[in-house]
């Protein structure tokens, strides 16, 4: 079959919904993802679970077609395959379930192709967006959610005092997956604050954290490793261990009882994933001795230092005769543009030289672009994080986001 000489397939019995399912109150929005690639399944999912919106995830149409009789979705997010076929079935059988939503048809195939599986959409008075071309990247799916006012409302810029947030427990934790680049798994997440204000919404650390004072911050760093901990767990009763990352400065994790804390809760080191401390590079080359024996002392309990913000301090690192730090982080400025800058490029692969050379990790910060992702990989990164892989959810649509991947490991009932 050529692009040209796809034709409207006849309506199939699995294509038939008599009545719609009503979708939830309350609940999520939800998108069906259909793709024969599972890259490319999980990369939207992690995108819609961090915008507020939950998702499941079919390999072709006709799985997809069976779930609509069980719930028909608020946005539909369909890959054409080689057999486009496949996609106009899917098209009629949104509309003969009676789709309010809309759908965002996608490919790398020919124009032709397209607009046709399109205009069948139309037929069955379905809300058509314009037709996306792979490859594509995180922002264009952000944008597409900004505009049907899909998930999450962005966050306010609304002043707040970080000790009234911690007063009255506004304060939560969001993670941000963390990736394996060359397996492309999801392989940890960070923690990062937000607020809740009751009448302003999710409030950004940027309305309260410039200016708060030390006492203020050691609460919120107390609070990130408690809640780190027990998120540990929840992730944990799904089946899912992973090692999750905190923020800590250097002052903090002086004063901070980090080991009283951690064995309460996981007094076997053997029996958790653990737990990754962020620095910031500049405090630990403050005080490197220091900095040392801190993450060696915290080795036993299964927590790890790792040195954030890397890059500016490699003469001093590299000097080191023992390296407990378990993960460099290269910092974001250095990771944009990695795939072109001259200078940006050699320097990240120093770092992760570094990295290797001591038999530890490395993890680049702030991936924003498909290539700087992929220049990663071939300079032989471990992790990465960024706006391209995935964003900050919080705790309970990471839960969601787990849950769906659990679901989609099991195997199918016979």
């Amino acid at each position: 079959m050529t692009d040209t000489a796809a034709s409207t397939p006849p309506a199939s019995s699995e294509a038939i919904v008599t009545a719609p399912p009503i979708t939830p109150p309350g609940a999520a929005p939800l998108c069906y993802v259909v793709d024969e690639e599972a890259s490319i399944r999980h990369f939207l999912s992690l995108v819609l679970h961090g915008s507020g919106v939950d998702t499941m995830e079919f390999a072709d149409g006709a799985a997809m077609r069976r779930a609509l009789e069980h719930r028909v979705p608020d946005l539909v997010f369909h890959n054409i395959p080689l057999d486009a076929s496949d996609a106009a079935e899917s098209m009629m059988a949104l509309g003969k379930a009676g789709l309010r939503g809309s759908v965002q048809l996608m490919s790398s195939r020919g124009a032709a192709v397209l607009e046709h599986v399109k205009n069948i959409g139309n037929q069955q008075q379905i809300a058509m967006l314009p037709v996306l071309k792979k490859p594509f990247e995180t922002d264009t799916v952000i944008k597409i959610l900004e505009e049907l006012k899909i998930g999450l409302p962005a966050a306010s810029a609304f002043r707040l005092d970080l000790n009234e947030a911690l007063d009255k427990n506004w304060i939560e934790f969001w993670y941000q997956p963390k990736i394996a680049l060359r397996k492309k798994q999801l392989a940890g997440a960070e923690a990062y604050v937000r607020a809740r204000h009751p009448q302003h919404g999710i409030v950004m650390p940027a309305a309260f954290m410039p200016g708060a004072m030390d006492a203020a911050v050691l609460r919120l760093s107390e609070l990130a490793l408690r809640s780190a901990l027990k998120a540990s767990q929840n992730f944990a009763k799904l089946g899912v261990n992973l090692r999750l990352t905190v923020n800590i400065s250097m002052a903090d994790l002086i004063q901070l009882p980090v080991e009283t804390i951690v064995t309460s809760v996981h007094p076997d080191p053997t029996n958790w994933p653990g737990l990754i401390i962020d620095v910031p590079e500049e405090q630990i080359v403050g005080d490197l001795p220091l900095a040392v024996e801190i993450a060696k002392r915290l080795e036993p309990i299964n927590v790890h230092m790792a040195i954030d913000d890397c890059g500016r301090a490699y003469a001093m690192l590299a000097g080191l005769t023992e390296f407990p730090f378990a993960e460099l982080k290269l910092d974001r400025a250095f990771v944009a543009d990695c795939a072109t800058d001259k200078v940006n490029a050699p320097l990240c692969k120093t770092i992760i030289n570094l990295a290797h050379h001591f038999g530890r990790t490395a993890a680049a910060m702030g991936i924003e672009k498909a290539p700087d992702a992929m220049a990663m990989v071939s300079m032989g990164c471990d992790f990465g994080q960024g706006f391209l892989l995935g964003l900050p959810m919080a705790e309970e649509r990471f839960i969601s986001l787990l849950r769906q991947r659990g679901a989609a490991r099991e195997p199918a009932a016979t």
